[in-house]
């Protein structure tokens, strides 16, 4: 089992910025990659960005693609997603989650959620215009 623990949500204006953290504990060498996910109300969760921890690789959405950025600390087993320039549409419930995947997989499917074997509770943010 492998145990994610979020946190850095919460409220900012648009053009702002915050940073997520999300801390892994148990048994974290069963695991190699680390998605970020977001939910709006009404919409379906999406793939954000993502780390392929074995090598340091990352993946982003389009939507946030210069404005995201996502690092690791293998020594604190903690994954950091860095939100600058936030939107309104930004806006929703933040979610870590972590699997195991090929090199292959994690760079073709780290947006899909059954990819992932693990989720943290999730972390809403909030942008105001």
């Amino acid at each position: 089992q492998v145990q994610l623990v979020e946190s850095g949500g919460g409220s900012v204006q648009a053009g702002g910025s915050l940073r997520l953290s999300c801390a892994a504990s148990g048994r974290t060498a069963s695991t190699n990659s680390i998605g970020w996910f977001r939910q709006a109300p009404g919409k379906e969760r999406e793939g954000v960005a993502a780390i392929y921890t074995d090598d340091g690789s990352s993946y982003y959405a389009d939507s946030v693609k210069g404005r995201f950025t996502i690092s690791d600390d293998n020594a604190k087993n903690t994954v950091y997603p860095q939100m600058n320039s936030l939107k309104p549409d930004d806006q929703g419930m933040y979610y870590c989650a972590t699997g195991w995947g090929s090199p292959l997989t994690v760079s073709s499917s780290w947006f899909r959620a059954v990819e992932y074997e693990y989720w943290g509770q999730g972390n809403q943010v909030t942008v105001s215009s």
